[in-house]
C-alpha cells in the first residue's frame, strides 16, 4: 500500500524509506543477536554491499552504495551515522507477515532499544492462532509493550473493524510503531504511551504481550524482566485479570529459566492466577533458547531457558 504524506518529517522519512525498500524487493528475516554476530564475523561480511547488508545485517558501508534518495531520507530521519568514509544505518528493517518493520540497529545495547527478532514472530503467531479461532468475538484488542507494534499490526490486518491499541512505556518504541502502522496501512491500530494498561481505559477482548523476560544485569528496558526474569510477566497477568472482558483472552509469550527441573514462572503464574476466575493453559514452545546466557552469572542456577506461551480466558 502506498502512503502519501504531506511533508517529510522524521517519521514519514522512515515510512518512505520502507516503501523504497519494499519497491526494491527487499526482504530480511532478523535472527537472534548471537546468530547476527556470528554471520557478520564471517570473512567477507565486514562491509555491506547491498540493501540487506545496510538495513538488515547493519554492516558499515561507504559513500555511493545507496541511491541519493535513500541518503536524503536517512538524513531527515536522523538515522545515518557518518564517520569519515564509513557510514552506518541507525535502524534496521525486518520482514514479518508480508510487512516491513523498522526498529533499532545492531547491537541492541541502548537502554531504550526496540528489539525485533524470532520472539516477535513467535508471539504474533500465537496471537494470530487465537484470532483465527474467535475473530468474530474480538472488538477491542491491545498489545502491551508493543515495541515495533508487529503483534498489534498482525492482529489489525485480520480484524479491520477492530480497535487495536499498541501501548508501550518506551517513547522510542512508539516512534517506530507509528511509522510501522503507516507502512502496513493499518489505521485501526492506535499507539499510546502507557505503563502496561495504566494509560488506557476500558476492557479488552484480546490482550497480547511479549514482555521482557530475561534476567539482565545491565537492566536494559527491552530485555530485563526483573530479578527472576518473570516479574513483569506477573504484572501483566494482574492487569489482564482486571481488564479482560467476558470471553476475553490473554496471550502472553515469555521465557523462563528452568532450574533442577522446576519452572519458577509456571509456579508463580499458578499462584497469581488462583482466584481470578480465569481459565488458563501453559506450554513450552521452545525448550532450549538463548543457550549463550547460561555462561553468565545471571543464569548460573539454570539448566536451560525455555520459551513459553500462557493463554488465559475469562469465561463469558
Amino acid at each position: 500500500m502506498s502512503i502519501t504524506v504531506p511533508e517529510t518529517t522524521e517519521a514519514t522519512a522512515l515510512v518512505e524509506l520502507g516503501e523504497l525498500l519494499r519497491a526494491a524487493g527487499y526482504r530480511f528475516t532478523t535472527v537472534t543477536p548471537a546468530t547476527h554476530e556470528r554471520i557478520n564475523h564471517r570473512p567477507g561480511n565486514e562491509r555491506a554491499t547491498d540493501l540487506r547488508g545496510v538495513f538488515g545485517w547493519n554492516r558499515p558501508f561507504g559513500r555511493g552504495l545507496l541511491p541519493d534518495r535513500f541518503v536524503e531520507l536517512m538524513d531527515v530521519a536522523g538515522v545515518l551515522k557518518r564517520d569519515g568514509d564509513t557510514w552506518r544505518s541507525l535502524v534496521r528493517y525486518s520482514t514479518y507477515d508480508g510487512e516491513l518493520f523498522v526498529h533499532s540497529p545492531f547491537p541492541t545495547t541502548e537502554p531504550d532499544a526496540v528489539f525485533f527478532g524470532p520472539d516477535t514472530h513467535r508471539m504474533a503467531d500465537a496471537a494470530l492462532a487465537v484470532v483465527a479461532a474467535r475473530q468474530d468475538q474480538v472488538r477491542r484488542a491491545v498489545d502491551i509493550g508493543c515495541g515495533t507494534a508487529a503483534g498489534a499490526i498482525a492482529v489489525a490486518k485480520r480484524l479491520r473493524g477492530t480497535e487495536v491499541l499498541a501501548v508501550d512505556i518506551n517513547a522510542a518504541a512508539l516512534r517506530f510503531a507509528r511509522s510501522n502502522i503507516l507502512l502496513a496501512g493499518t489505521p485501526n491500530v492506535q499507539p499510546h504511551h502507557s505503563d502496561l494498561l495504566d494509560g488506557v481505559t476500558g476492557t479488552f477482548d484480546l490482550i497480547i504481550s511479549n514482555p521482557p523476560f530475561m534476567i539482565d544485569p545491565a537492566g536494559r528496558a527491552y530485555r530485563d524482566g526483573g530479578p527472576n526474569g518473570h516479574e513483569l510477566s506477573l504484572r501483566i497477568l494482574d492487569a489482564a485479570a482486571e481488564r479482560l472482558a467476558g470471553g476475553g483472552t490473554l496471550v502472553l509469550f515469555a521465557g523462563t529459566g528452568i532450574a533442577d527441573g522446576r519452572d519458577p514462572f509456571h509456579e508463580a503464574a499458578r499462584t497469581r492466577l488462583a482466584g481470578t476466575g480465569l481459565e488458563w493453559t501453559y506450554r513450552e514452545v521452545d525448550p532450549d533458547a538463548y543457550g549463550e546466557e547460561l555462561d553468565g552469572p545471571a543464569y548460573a542456577h539454570a539448566e536451560r531457558i525455555a520459551l513459553v506461551v500462557l493463554t488465559a480466558t475469562r469465561p463469558s
